[in-house]
């Protein structure tokens, strides 16, 4: 005959980990951290439900609907999105927006990261780094006027150009060249704050990797590609990212570049963000705030995509050092 012991609840209890004693047998530190967990992560929460979360889900709800505002919202369904489809002005805003993304952000990138490695090996780069930075800090109301000034037909540039022996040089400030002139005035603008970013993380990595590197043979390229890029690798991708969001959120400098008192910049110009905010403040329209809505979500779509697309072609292992 074979006796089974069961054991009893109430000592399963008293051996058993309770969450109580689990609790009691934290450090007084960890205890601590639990505690104050919520106090703190609340308030920074509760601002951004309140200022982010809550207008993207109304902007998402207004997107299916006719609404100037005012007057009461009628349902549209899906045809706002099906009118963007059709805009062609939506599609070059859509195609400048990739532009700046893409193209200017190459550009932007491939310039910072040739001045990383000219500035790393500089005496004075601490210099060098805040006269790079200084252009982030000018206000664009700032470069539309220099634009004016310097751009003009008989600004200094066409003057120069001029006494070269150039007699018919580009209309610079002309429809067809805004575009163009605000790309090449973000990349300016950007370049420096990249490049104050990535050698701040560049400034990180020890000494002795580029002396082992140097006593291997390796060319200050060499040094660059096998020391200087992997070990920055994370602060690039992050960079990455904030060129992503920022690009597509770029309005002021267009408007200063091809707008006035009381027009839009012309629609070869715009983008995303600049015709959300054309459908949503027409000059002699009503208001469409369902299809600037509609604008904005497909806007903020494009974001999220290629910024998840960009962690994961970015990933890499973590070099500790």
């Amino acid at each position: 005959m074979t006796a089974q012991i069961t054991q009893s609840p109430r000592i399963g209890k008293v051996r058993g980990d309770s969450p109580r004693r689990s609790r009691r047998s934290e450090a007084p530190l960890e205890r601590l951290h639990r505690r104050t967990f919520w106090p703190f992560a609340a308030p920074a929460l509760l601002f951004y439900i309140v200022l982010f979360i809550a207008p993207i889900a109304f902007a998402a709800y207004t997107s299916f609907y006719k609404w100037d505002g005012l007057s009461p919202m009628k349902d549209r369904g899906l045809n706002n999105y099906r009118i963007l489809w059709l805009d062609p002005v939506f599609h070059t805003a859509l195609t400048n927006t990739l532009k700046i993304l893409i193209v200017g952000g190459v550009v932007t990138f491939a310039i910072a990261l040739a001045l990383t490695m000219v500035l790393r090996e500089m005496n004075h780069r601490l210099f060098a780094r805040s006269v790079l930075f200084f252009p982030t800090l000018v206000n664009a109301m700032v470069f539309g006027i220099a634009a004016g000034f310097l751009f003009s037909p008989s600004g200094p540039v066409d003057e120069v150009l001029h006494a070269l022996g150039w007699q018919t040089p580009p209309q610079w400030l002309s429809t067809e060249n805004i575009f163009p002139m605000v790309m090449g005035t973000l990349i300016w603008t950007s370049t420096g704050f990249y490049t104050a970013i990535i050698m701040a993380g560049v400034d990180q990595i020890p000494q002795y990797l580029y002396e082992a590197a140097e006593l291997d043979g390796c060319n200050a390229w060499q040094r660059f590609r096998n020391v200087t890029l992997p070990m920055a690798w994370e602060v690039i991708s992050v960079c990455a990212v904030l060129w992503t969001v920022s690009s597509v959120n770029i309005f002021q400098l267009i408007l200063v570049f091809g707008g006035s008192n009381s027009n839009l910049p012309p629609a070869n110009s715009w983008n995303t963000a600049l015709y959300v905010y054309g459908e949503a403040f027409p000059q002699a329209s009503a208001p469409e705030l369902g299809l600037a809505t509609a604008a904005a979500m497909v806007a903020l779509l494009l974001v999220a995509v290629i910024t998840v697309l960009l962690r994961r072609l970015m990933r890499r292992e973590r070099i500790e050092y």
